[in-house]
């Protein structure tokens, strides 16, 4: 994710750090879902959700040592809604990769990039992580005047 300045319209921002252990995978899910719904963004909500669920599980499963914390950023600008989801493993990148149908691993990806607009990955400062980040541009709703 771009560094998002003041300047480009920031409406909500929320951080929170989670330790790389599966039950993050479910917490992370529910606020960041919670979170959306209250920012009056619920139509986004069914797709945000499963699309932190997938960039956690992989922070969890490959991304963090067990224990060590990883974190979840959300934010709301005028035009998007940005997700990243930093670990501190960089030399381990997420790469898209075909499932066969029996294969219970291997759709994370693909998933975000069907549901989000852009999805990308990031080297964090100093190389001491990555971020996994994607966007959803926020379309104005049929009908309504405004965001």
């Amino acid at each position: 994710m771009a560094d998002i300045r003041d300047d480009e319209g920031v409406i909500h921002e929320h951080r929170a750090d989670y330790p790389a252990y599966p039950a993050s995978v479910t917490a992370a899910r529910r606020r960041v879902r919670r979170l959306v719904q209250g920012w009056g963004l619920g139509e986004l909500a069914p797709d945000v959700e499963l699309v932190v669920s997938e960039l956690v599980a992989n922070a969890v499963l490959h991304g963090c040592p067990a224990g060590r914390l990883f974190r979840v950023r959300v934010v709301v600008t005028v035009a998007a809604l940005p997700i990243e989801v930093v670990d501190s493993c960089p030399e381990r990148l997420p790469q898209e990769r075909t499932a066969g149908a029996d294969d219970q691993f291997g759709r994370g990806l693909l998933i975000v990039a069907r549901l989000t607009d852009r999805w990308g990955v990031a080297e964090e400062p100093f190389g001491k992580g990555k971020a996994v980040w994607c966007e959803f541009d926020r379309r104005p709703q049929v009908g309504a005047s405004s965001w």
